[in-house]
């Protein structure tokens, strides 16, 4: 069918075309068929969308994303890519080859897979999982898509957390901690999927944390290491778009965890990583048997990448943190570099720095290097490397002034602070698109509280956001409150 072609300003994951109802039924093309579109010597593929409204008969409107095409065209039906067919086996609990990932990781990142293709993919994943072979193959294919850094150091230092707990802000103090004692550690970080707040929302209240691969470069070569966000980079670009079909299905598939990260710390050239593993009701992991299992997959995956890899395990059962959100996180973050802040995130972050020195083999004192002041400097370099004020103080870093403060109900012990509610009650207050927004908690499980004894304060920068988290948190228990022998029983 031969059709004239105009560019639509639609912004769209995959490359997309949008075709009249009437030619559609003509091409005999359904929603989410692949067209074949001929123009000159060049062929495209898209993906169809139908419309009696936005384009007449005879057009196609073609989005930015397939590229600049207009004009006189030719159309015809394309085949599915061959990866859909290898979701269709993993959906069957088949395992995959090494050549079925690669496909896969190049059709996605090609945008080649739909949304809905996509979202099996990752169905598949959760329901089925991926054996140790399938696993490694993966963080391969994913590894070898995109840029990659390397440095004239031999050391390089990475670290992360496989996340579910709140305040866990430790990643801005390890990173100048390490790089204050000469270790180059090149830190990519995400932005916040489901929780308050992610490591580059923290960061960004300080700096930009947007770079180029040798924007990156010159930061670290000045510094000697980074904090900036994993999504600005192209190091492993198919855990991005993998996330993006993870996130509305609240799944996180142990192996894509594992291919996902050691993908991008590879990618990043880093060859001793750390990885903590938090555990508890309320984390991702929830059992000590799951975070032991899920240790020793990243070690064995590790091993084939030649990256020398220690995995702790640590309680995650509540936050970490006082502050919860970007500003409040980083207003922790800030404390604790200056000597002072939540006692557990200057505990966790020193013991991490710690185990990541010995990975390292490297002579340093995580506590040493805190009191001294050292790790401060550090920071601030890396923020003024980054674009920041250097300067900032905590009390610069202001929550947003609209507020609400929940007291205990009754007398008794602070029994537990749930993660995940604690979480929602802070991004329903606009955490983390708002800077301001969040929680700031006044007290810790196995606290003795009084009735009308402050429990946490929500903040936020519009009221209609405050609203909606205070209606939220009447129907949960964020923070449950039991008697005296409770306690005993549920920590027994």
């Amino acid at each position: 069918m031969d059709l004239t072609a105009r560019e639509i300003d639609i912004a769209t994951p995959t490359p997309t075309v949008i075709l009249h109802t009437a030619d559609a039924e003509e091409l005999g093309a359904h929603p989410l068929d692949r067209l074949r579109i001929e123009q000159a010597e060049r062929t495209y593929t898209g993906v169809v969308e139908t419309t009696t409204e936005l384009v007449e008969e005879g057009v196609l409107a073609v989005t930015s994303r397939l590229g600049h095409v207009t004009g006189p065209v030719t159309v015809s039906l394309a085949p599915k890519p061959r990866s859909v067919a290898h979701i269709r086996t993993k959906l069957e609990d088949h395992e995959l080859e090494q050549s079925d990932l690669q496909q896969l990781v190049r059709d996605i990142d090609r945008n080649r897979l739909t949304d809905v293709e996509l979202g099996a993919y990752v169905a598949a994943l959760h329901a089925n999982g991926l054996s140790h072979e399938e696993t490694r193959h993966l963080t391969q294919a994913m590894t070898d898509i995109g840029e990659r850094l390397d440095w004239s150091e031999s050391v390089v230092a990475d670290k992360h957390s496989i996340g579910g707990v709140a305040g866990n802000r430790v990643t801005p103090i390890i990173v100048p901690i390490v790089a204050a004692a000469g270790v180059t550690i090149p830190k990519t970080s995400s932005r916040a999927i489901t929780s308050p707040a992610g490591t580059a929302d923290t960061m960004a209240v300080f700096c930009d944390v947007e770079f180029t691969t040798d924007e990156v470069r010159e930061v670290v070569e000045e510094t000697g290491g980074c904090l900036v966000w994993g999504g600005g980079v192209e190091l492993s670009p198919v855990d991005d778009k993998i996330i993006r079909a993870e996130n509305p299905l609240s799944v996180d598939p142990p192996g894509q965890v594992i291919a996902s990260v050691l993908s991008k710390k590879k990618s990043a050239g880093s060859n001793r990583v750390l990885i903590d593993i938090p555990y508890g009701e309320h984390a991702k992991v929830t059992s000590l048997v799951a975070a032991r299992d899920l240790a020793e997959d990243f070690r064995l995956v590790a091993e084939h990448l030649d990256i020398d890899i220690a995995c702790t395990i640590t309680r995650g059962g509540q936050p970490i943190g006082e502050g919860i959100g970007p500003i409040l996180e980083a207003r922790d973050v800030l404390a604790v570099l200056d000597g002072g802040g939540p006692l557990e995130l200057r505990l966790k972050s020193v013991r991490l720095a710690d185990i990541l020195f010995d990975l390292c083999d490297v002579d340093a004192d995580a506590t040493e290097l805190l009191d001294s002041g050292a790790a401060l400097e550090k920071f601030r370099e890396i923020v003024a490397a980054q674009g920041g004020d250097p300067d900032v103080a905590r009390d610069d870093l202001r929550p947003g002034e609209r507020r609400h403060v929940v007291t205990a109900g009754r007398d008794g012990i602070v029994l537990s602070i749930q993660n995940r509610t604690i979480s929602q009650v802070a991004r329903r207050a606009g955490a983390p698109r708002d800077a301001g927004a969040g929680i700031r908690l006044h007290c810790r499980e196995g606290d003795a509280v009084e009735a009308e004894d402050e429990l946490f304060t929500v903040y936020a920068e519009k009221a209609g956001k405050l609203t909606e988290a205070v209606e939220y948190n009447a129907g949960v228990e964020a923070v449950r409150i039991g008697d005296p022998d409770e306690a005993l029983i549920e920590r027994r």
